[in-house]
């Protein structure tokens, strides 16, 4: 008898072929819908009940005991709570990365090792080697910028099947095996909700309050807007101030409920060569000082991007960031992730600017 997997199947392409992998590699497969939202917003019906019935088909298809594991209380408070306060501050979190950090490689994971598994799986694209976290073969899909607050503990104990594929061959395999989800149209909405904007969702839970949109160079008013806390530094899109060059989201006053905006790209505030850093997690008992003896330390600053080159130095709150070429200054409240080329060192959250 191979090994006792707990599978979080959530319907999909990827975590499927998880499955197909792990029984060919002689674990003795779970899978695991983690239900942790289920409420339809204005205008959007929750996909929940429909990726529930892919998942419970794939494992009838593939032979596996399959269980539905209740989370939605826990994900409201820990993911959901989190992320309206932040956005309340005037910050833009990532629900995927604190989804990650409280429910699945935490929740998930101990309620598995106390049903006597011995991993984990998921259909992330990452890899480990058993002690470090480390980034995906297919570098446009990998998501260990979502996984960095995952702990070591979890870390140990959790396999990540496709992180050697990429996402075409993981389709492939999925359609040489018959599997419906092969073609799948990919999720790309708020974490677990569907897919329903985040504006959308948080007008669901913030009040909406009107305000002036004013141009930052001679605070003319241009437009209006429907709260402060709903725009994002760097935004262009749904601004509504009429044609010729767009405008950018340069700065918000909260307490005014005020967006500034401006035309130039080269506004002060949309570009920046340091970023301060607050709630650090280092992977693997590692420092600070480590970080900053590193020849290399380099940097990703949202999904998909770049890994850039980058000093860090502490300080009494965290940690300081320096490029040595002017970036494009990401919204605070967003993840900055470490890397030493392959493996992941951890992170931290973007200070208030």
């Amino acid at each position: 008898m191979g090994k006792k997997v707990f599978l979080g199947m959530s319907g999909g392409v990827d975590s499927s072929v998880s499955a197909i992998l792990l029984k060919e590699q002689g674990y003795k497969v779970t899978g695991v819908y983690m239900k942790n939202w289920s409420k339809d917003l204005p205008g959007m019906k929750c996909p929940w009940a429909e990726d529930l019935a892919d998942a419970k088909r794939v494992a009838v298809q593939l032979d596996l005991d399959f269980e539905v594991w209740d989370f939605e209380e826990a994900y409201k408070q820990q993911v959901v709570d989190y992320m309206l306060a932040e956005f309340k501050q005037g910050r833009t979190p990532n629900p995927d990365v604190m989804c990650n950090q409280e429910i699945k490689f935490k929740l998930f994971f101990e309620r598995a090792l106390a049903g006597g598994a011995d991993h984990i799986a998921t259909g992330h694209y990452a890899r480990t080697d058993g002690e470090h976290l480390l980034r995906a073969v297919d570098e446009n899909k990998d998501q260990t910028y979502f996984l960095y607050r995952m702990s070591d503990a979890a870390t140990r104990r959790s396999l990540f099947p496709i992180g050697h594929l990429t996402k075409p061959e993981v389709k492939q395999l999925a359609a040489s095996y018959g599997l419906d989800v092969a073609s799948k149209k990919e999720s790309m909405g708020v974490c677990f909700v569907g897919e329903v904007g985040m504006k959308e969702f948080l007008q669901t839970y913030l009040p909406s309050t009107p305000g002036e949109i004013r141009e930052a160079e001679t605070d003319q008013v241009l437009g209006f807007h429907d709260g402060a806390i709903f725009y994002t530094l760097g935004q262009r899109h749904g601004l509504y101030l009429g044609g010729g060059l767009p405008y950018y989201v340069v700065k918000k006053n909260l307490s005014l409920n005020i967006v500034y905006v401006s035309k130039n790209l080269n506004y002060p505030t949309l570009w920046t060569k340091q970023l301060k850093l607050q709630d650090l997690h280092l992977r693997n008992l590692l420092t600070v000082a480590d970080l900053a003896s590193l020849d290399r330390l380099e940097v990703r600053l949202r999904h998909r991007a770049a890994l850039i080159p980058a000093q860090l130095v502490a300080t009494p709150s965290g940690c300081q960031l320096t490029f040595a070429e002017q970036i494009k200054t990401p919204a605070a409240g967003q993840s900055v992730v470490f890397y030493d080329g392959e493996v992941c060192l951890g992170g931290g959250i973007i200070a208030d600017l």
